[in-house]
């Protein structure tokens, strides 16, 4: 019998809220390995005792085969006497002052739970909010971490017993799934009618996805609460709707973005090459500016004077539902494309609060698509497009297209991709920059990572400001973040510059 022996791992990066517990968990049970695992402030530490050749095997399986929405930036071995651990487990999280760690981006439905949606016999058929380990929002419900459910607006729902046993079960896909819900504990979806008194909840009525897609039939515009905000939604082919629409926005000219069910809509609509069907089908699901089709019958007043689309594809359960038919009037045949936009007064944030859109929406939609999950972090979606070079000497970061090589322009990073640091080469001290006025983000650097924020928008008035005051206070909190210095555009009447200004002296920092 080979001696026993441990070791201590400490991994860093993007490992909380990707299923790396129940990754960890399952392998170390696969090889036959005792210990524990648990998430810290820090990242996710390890103790695993057994054969020294097995410990070996662990360590090596830990990288290769990794959760895919996992990023290990660092792992840290150490050797450490054998403490005789019967079992492996998952133990509680712990947090430690001043320690911080990546946090995991939104991520779109799975295939797993989008067939379950639609089983009949699924106890979450035609949930709006299913998800698992491998799914689900992430960065827009997170308030603090470690990340686990109390440290999440999901506190606020305390798990069925089906759902408590699925969440403990380690063969389960929602080990562990901190976000998981079903229709007798999690969130619930409602229709609501916008009040005569501004402000005010409005009539609900029953069958909410039957009511809204009865709405969109008769060309109504309809505030959908998603996954970072409301969105105004209406049937892109019907002109009449979509130039309302444009009316109430105050929205001249500037292009709407359009979600279609699947790539095969999508390319009945726009040319696609496969970097393009490839960015659409991410689990990013971003808007990709595509070529329009001449005859493709959406609404010229989705993208006046344009000859391209934004378009997107079903990054929610909700989402996906808006596409499908009610079981209740099968009859009622959904809008193959959907204007969907952000929720908002044109150069206004993102609005993601109910009472809020009661108060700022009830001018621009017909009635409400609400949930009550609440939003911690506003994420608008994110943006962008295939650029096709001649040459084929480009750097590793291009993708292949045919003959081609195509870049990925990330016009706005947001829903999908923010928070996820950028790597930097070098060690940087911890500098906040306050970013420009038009299509701001900041960032904050600390370490090697720089934490670009998701897109604010124009700060050009006091709400955009009330946003961004709050996102960077919320990365400051989620990241452990201190400034030594300030950066800053030096435009003088930037609301960005004065915020830096401000900020360095309320630090006590230079600027």
């Amino acid at each position: 019998m080979e001696e026993l022996t441990g070791i201590r791992i400490h991994i860093t990066g993007i490992v909380q809220g990707v299923g790396f517990r129940p990754f960890v968990h399952s392998l170390a049970s696969r090889l036959g390995l005792k210990g524990w695992v648990r998430n810290t402030s820090a990242g996710v530490d390890i103790q695993v005792e057994g054969a020294y050749p097995t410990l070996q095997e662990f360590s090596r399986l830990l990288r290769s085969e990794a959760p895919v929405l996992s990023i290990i930036d660092s792992l840290e071995l150490e050797n450490c006497s054998p403490e005789g651990f019967q079992q492996f487990e998952i133990l509680y999280s712990k947090s430690a002052s001043g320690d911080f760690q990546p946090v995991s981006p939104d991520v779109c439905t799975c295939p797993d739970c989008l067939q379950e949606m639609r089983s009949p016999a699924d106890r979450r058929y035609r949930y709006p909010f299913i998800n698992c380990t491998n799914c689900g929002p992430r960065f827009t419900i997170i308030t603090d971490i470690p990340y686990d459910r109390p440290n999440t607006t999901m506190t606020g729902f305390p798990l069925c017993e089906a759902c408590a046993a699925e969440y403990m079960d380690p063969m389960n896909r929602r080990f562990h799934a901190q976000p998981v819900a079903c229709p007798v504990c999690g969130p619930s979806l409602w229709f609501e009618q916008v009040s005569s008194e501004e402000g005010k909840p409005g009539i609900k009525e029953e069958n909410p996805l039957g009511r809204v897609l009865q709405s969109l039939i008769e060309g109504k515009i309809i505030a959908i609460k998603g996954l970072g905000g409301f969105h105004l939604a209406c049937d892109a082919t019907n002109s009449h709707a979509v130039e309302l629409l444009r009316k109430r926005k105050l929205r001249a000219e500037k292009p709407f973005a359009v979600i279609m069910s699947d790539l095969q809509t999508v390319s009945a609509h726009c040319y696609l090459n496969q970097a393009e069907m490839d960015l659409l089908a991410s689990r990013q699901r971003p808007i990709v500016i595509l070529e329009r089709r001449p005859n493709s019958s959406i609404a010229i007043q989705v993208a006046p004077g344009q000859d391209t689309l934004g378009v997107m594809l079903p990054y929610t359960p909700l989402h996906s539902l808006l596409f499908e038919r009610i079981p209740e009037n099968p009859s009622l045949t959904p809008p193959e494309v959907l204007v969907m936009t952000s929720g908002n007064l044109s150069e206004e944030p993102i609005v993601f609060d109910n009472d809020q859109a009661r108060q700022s929406l009830s001018s621009l939609a017909d009635a409400f698509l609400m949930h009550n999950r609440p939003i911690r972090m506003r994420c608008d979606d994110s943006v962008v497009r295939v650029i096709t070079l001649e040459s084929n000497n480009q750097p590793n970061d291009h993708v292949n297209e045919g003959n081609h090589r195509a870049l990925v322009a990330q016009l706005r990073r947001s829903r999908g991709y923010a928070p996820t640091p950028i790597k930097l080469a070098w060690e940087a001290p911890p500098i906040l920059a306050t970013g420009a006025e038009l299509k701001n983000t900041f960032c904050f650097t600390r370490q090697k990572y720089a934490f670009l924020s998701h897109h604010i928008g124009d700060l050009q008035n006091f709400e955009a400001l009330e946003a961004f005051d709050d996102a960077l206070q919320h990365y400051e909190r989620l990241f452990r973040l201190q400034p030594v210095a300030v950066a800053y555009d030096l435009h003088p009447d930037y609301l960005a510059t004065r915020y830096a200004w401000q900020s360095s002296q309320s630090r006590g920092v230079p600027a």
